[in-house]
């Protein structure tokens, strides 16, 4: 194996392994339901009852649209799983994560190598909100929905 195509499986198994999620339970959690059926609320429903609170981080990326996309289907995923119909988006960020990869050098005889050393300045977004369930009839407003697919921009 090339030093190139070893570079590129160590980054791709860094990458792949730092997503996650973190929860803490509020209340009683339900049977688990599909995560499609989960809406996103910019605050709750009058009657909603609070099931966790919940965290979530994409894998390390480059701070693209589609991983805050990736943590907030991470939240839609713990949340169903705790019978949760609903999450309440707290907030969406991202903290830097910089990989670095570094070859050594050394010598034998008259015979002697050198070394390479790059820093990858990466990104990992993180998604916090609380898992609610919104019994059925519940009348709620329009305006404290998130839509499904943001608009894209022109």
């Amino acid at each position: 194996m090339s030093f190139r195509t070893a570079a590129i499986a160590f980054a791709v198994l860094l990458v792949a392994g730092c997503a996650g999620s973190s929860k803490v339970m509020l209340g009683q959690a339900r049977a688990p339901i599909d995560p499609a059926q989960v809406q996103i609320y910019r605050t709750p429903p009058v009657g909603a009852l609070e099931i966790a609170q919940l965290e979530s981080k994409s894998a390390v990326g480059f701070g693209t649209q589609g991983q805050t996309d990736a943590a907030v289907a991470r939240l839609k995923r713990e949340a169903a799983a705790l019978g949760a119909n609903g999450v309440v988006l707290l907030g969406v960020g991202s903290s830097g994560s910089p990989v670095g990869m570094s070859v050594g050098a050394g010598s034998y005889g008259r015979h002697s190598g050198g070394g390479l050393s790059m820093g990858i300045p990466t990104t990992q977004k993180q998604a916090a909100g609380v898992a609610i369930y919104v019994p059925p009839g519940t009348p709620v407003d329009p305006s404290i929905v998130v839509p499904a697919t943001p608009p894209k921009a022109k």
